[in-house]
């Protein structure tokens, strides 16, 4: 059997640089609660990513969740099915209802011509997802919020230092999150941020994420534990080193998938647009009406030890979480694309032979 082949790899830094980064904890003994790292880490992501607030957590989700909380949402909120259970989950547990709109064909963002028509009195914001590292229209979106007074929070997770005409994503909106999680591009092991347009936001913000504390005795908000740890934030710092480089090499992995599978009857696997810096996060390819279904594909791939992934199915609105409050057959390109893209494998470490192997199952000459 062949060496298995993931979706994801996760980057590491040099285990040595990683250790001397971590060494003076033993010393200090100060391990979380926003230490020295912390704070280096949140500097270095200010300029990085070309923002000028950003607050970390213990996870993409957490600085979510605690986004909607701090700006006091209420009522519903617009936002995609097309995506990974946390973005409905987080606007779920706030208390608040998503009204789920479609999705482009092209990019798989959330359709901007569709959200008007879904705003009520009772919507107070859009939650959209640059899926896949693709940007929404955001300019499109931000007027929308604007004509209605609308909050935007970004879920940023897939893009990561992605930027547009050389402005970061992290600038969009009144805010966007990002996920450090270790199947991430760049990665904190576990953790996120959000990054945000007003400066008021940070004391909320600092306080949900350590149970509502904002000085020794005094409790201001209802809040709890999604403090990003020490070691979380040496991780970034690292692997922030490294970042271009890894971007690097995803973009040469696409490229070998773009050339290989484009232009094949039945298989879509989009270009990136032109003024968009990608982080090539995920490659997703599109079956409909080749020869072989998107299932099939799976199988052939699994049966020869490779593991692409069926992201995203099914729709966060079919969860059995939710059975019975949505109806998945509300947004149907969304439901129809839902069945038909695979996610490819990518990570530095993936050989262009692999990719050639990965194709060639897909074009069944192997």
């Amino acid at each position: 059997m062949p060496e298995k082949i993931s979706l994801v790899r996760s980057s590491m830094p040099p285990l040595e640089e990683y250790v001397e980064e971590i060494r003076d904890l033993w010393e200090t003994r100060w391990l979380t609660n926003m230490g020295v790292k912390h704070i280096r880490f949140e500097s270095m992501l200010r300029e990085y990513l070309g923002v000028d607030n950003i607050v970390l957590f213990s996870s993409g989700h957490m600085a979510l969740e605690n986004t909607i909380a701090a700006m006091g949402l209420t009522g519903e909120v617009i936002t995609t099915p097309y995506t990974f259970a946390s973005t409905t989950h987080a606007i779920v547990r706030n208390g608040l209802v998503p009204v789920f709109s479609d999705i482009r064909h092209d990019d798989f963002t959330l359709d901007a011509d569709k959200i008007e028509a879904l705003i009520t009195e009772k919507t107070s914001a859009i939650i959209p997802v640059h899926i896949y590292g693709n940007i929404c229209d955001t300019e499109a979106i931000g007027k929308i919020a604007g004509k209605y007074g609308l909050r935007v929070i970004y879920d940023a997770a897939h893009t990561f230092g992605v930027t547009k005409e050389g402005i970061g994503v992290g600038t969009f909106g009144d805010a966007a999150m990002y996920s450090f999680h270790a199947t991430k591009m760049f990665h904190t092991i576990e953790g996120g941020a959000v990054a945000f347009r007003d400066e008021k936001l940070r004391a909320p913000l600092n306080g949900l994420k350590n149970f509502g504390i904002t000085s020794p005795g005094v409790i201001e908000y209802a809040g709890g534990n999604a403090k990003m740890n020490e070691f979380q934030a040496a991780m970034g710092i690292c692997n922030l080193r490294y970042t271009d480089e890894v971007v690097g090499r995803r973009k040469i992995i696409f490229e070998k998938y773009y050339e290989l599978l484009s232009g094949t009857p039945g298989i879509t696997i989009s270009p990136i647009p032109e003024g968009v810096r990608s982080n090539y996060a995920y490659i997703p390819v599109l079956f409909d009406g080749y020869k072989y279904t998107r299932d099939e594909i799976t199988e052939k791939l699994n049966a020869e030890n490779i593991f692409p992934r069926k992201y995203f199915w099914p729709l966060t609105s079919a969860f059995e979480c939710y059975r019975g409050r949505f109806d998945p057959d509300s947004t149907p390109v969304a439901k129809y694309l839902s069945e038909r893209v695979l996610t490819m494998p990518v990570y530095p470490e993936l050989s262009l032979d692999d990719v050639e192997r990965i194709c060639s199952l897909i074009l069944g000459r192997k």
